[in-house]
């Protein structure tokens, strides 16, 4: 018994391994099976990306301090005018 016990406990692990090791790729298959759905999702709902976001955002700030500066330069405008 002692001479087949380790081969048995070898076989196990061997065995264990493998299904460890197809539960790994099943994991990764289902991983990117969702994150396919959720961008087809997205995209049906015409949801924008973090990239197209993070660009219209930044936009977005610099025509708000381009505003600044023009209401700035108005109120200055407005102000030489009311001197005069």
């Amino acid at each position: 018994m002692s001479n087949g016990g380790p081969k048995i406990l070898d076989d196990l692990g061997r065995v264990a391994g493998g299904a460890l090791g197809a539960l790994g790729g099943l994991r990764s298959e289902i991983e990117e099976l969702v994150r396919q759905r959720v961008e087809r999702t997205a995209h049906d709902l015409n949801l924008v990306t973090r990239e197209e976001f993070e660009a219209v955002h930044e936009m977005a700030a610099e025509a708000r301090a381009e505003n600044e500066r023009l209401a700035a330069r108005l109120a200055a405008l407005e102000a030489a005018r009311d001197n005069t």
